[in-house]
């Protein structure tokens, strides 16, 4: 049998009756200063930092189509390879390194 679990004091930390973002008469210098964003005003020493959007080089739109062009152009490349008959090594890994940008690009299809 288990061992009866232990009470760890655990209770209200803010004083009753409080909202979140209101600040306490003892609060410190660092918790006055308020870091503004497009949606709302955050308390500086919170502990959420939201993200920063990035810039998109490529359209969104156009992420699936260079995906499949890459993935597609890969295994034609590869099976013009053997139908040239020479089936060097140039045409297999420049078809892997096609086929590979199209893997890389699906991960940023969103």
């Amino acid at each position: 049998m288990a061992p009866p679990k232990r009470k760890t004091g655990g209770g209200r930390v803010t004083p009753k009756g409080t909202q979140p973002g209101e600040r306490s008469a003892g609060s410190s210098k660092a918790e006055d200063r308020e870091v503004t964003s497009s949606r709302t005003t955050v308390a500086a020493s919170s502990r959420y930092t939201p993200k920063q959007q990035r810039r998109q080089l490529i359209p969104p739109n156009l992420i699936p189509i260079i995906m499949c062009v890459l993935l597609i152009a890969g295994g034609l490349v590869i099976m013009a390879g053997y139908l040239v008959g020479d089936a060097s090594r140039w045409f297999t890994g420049l078809g892997l390194v096609c086929i590979l940008g199209g893997l890389w690009f699906a991960t940023k299809w969103e």
